[in-house]
């Protein structure tokens, strides 16, 4: 077997296309898995399973012993309270990268790392960022945009909308955002494994030059669905009052929901496009799909599913 590359965020979104991207270029897996969560549904996959989470020192440790590679792919994208995305995204990472100093380190942070001001998930994901700055070892921390694709539930309320031939948006004007399909992402991270970059922090996307508009969206939506499908702009102000009764849901004990009132000042910012292509050079990187293509794959799944 090849090199032993240690994962977290396995049973995520991200995670089980990322094992599927290792596994197919050979190399040993070991996965931290949650207590608490299903085992992920990984066929013709053969990986070491590790049970635990980014709290649990003991099982970070069986995660990383022998390891030649982490990628650290598990993180809140959520919490009922400010603080908890620094527990997990800043001091997690920090946990986890002390006890890995000399193996290589790959960290899938986010583009709204490059914005920390905006909320308190932005912050923290800048904060593990800086914690990847400090190592002595290898390590580079890969920047994602809006990601989607088979198995993502928090677009799906987007596609559940434009099937009913409505696309919500941000009323922002001129607002670009890059995007990048979820297999796309995996495929990156893998061949950041095979053929490592330089210490720094990259970003990533499908490619496109000035990303896309959120009326690009609709129509690529549409497209998927076989339906006329109208991009609508939501006010500011809408989105405020949904934030703010999602807070009041989280002060009463309610489950984590992503839209916030930081999540709205991501939202309203215009440009999240990517700004620095060193990464996919150096990779020789070519997404697969670009956003019809993706949009199309991601329904499709969808229906297969059930979920649309």
């Amino acid at each position: 077997m090849g090199r032993l590359v240690a994962v977290t965020g396995a049973t995520g979104f991200v995670g089980p296309h990322l094992v599927s991207a290792l596994a197919r270029r050979g190399f040993s897996l070991r996965l931290l898995v949650r207590r608490w969560s299903p085992m992920p549904s990984l066929p013709n996959v053969e990986a070491e399973i590790v049970l635990g989470d980014l709290a649990d020192e003991a099982a970070l440790h069986r995660l990383v012993d022998g390891a030649d590679v982490v990628i650290h792919a598990a993180g809140l994208i959520k919490a009922r309270a400010s603080a908890d995305f620094m527990a997990v995204n800043r001091d997690g990472t920090a946990r986890l990268s002390a006890l890995a100093p000399e193996a290589r380190f790959i960290l899938l942070s986010s583009l709204a790392a490059r914005e920390p001001q905006l909320s308190a998930y932005a912050e923290s994901k800048r904060a593990a960022e800086q914690v990847m700055a400090g190592r002595t070892g290898p390590w580079l921390a890969v920047r994602a945009p809006a990601v989607y694709g088979p198995g993502d539930r928090e677009t799906l309320t987007y596609f559940r909308a434009a099937a009913r031939g409505l696309a919500p948006r941000p009323r922002v004007d001129g607002a670009r955002l890059a995007l990048i399909h979820v297999e796309d992402l995996a495929a990156a991270l893998a061949a950041a494994v095979e053929h490592p970059p330089s210490n720094s922090v990259y970003e990533i996307d499908d490619g496109r030059e000035q990303g896309y508009g959120y009326d690009d969206m609709a129509a690529a939506a549409g497209a998927a669905l076989g339906r006329a499908v109208r991009s609508v702009p939501v006010p500011r102000v809408a989105m405020e009052i949904v934030g703010c009764a999602n807070g009041l849901r989280h002060a009463l004990g309610g489950a984590a929901q992503i839209l916030t009132r930081s999540k709205v000042r991501e939202l309203f910012h215009s440009d999240w496009t990517v700004r620095d292509r060193r990464l996919a050079k150096a990779l020789d990187f070519e997404a697969r799909y670009d956003l019809e293509a993706g949009f199309r794959d991601t329904v499709l799944w969808y229906r297969r599913q059930g979920w649309l």
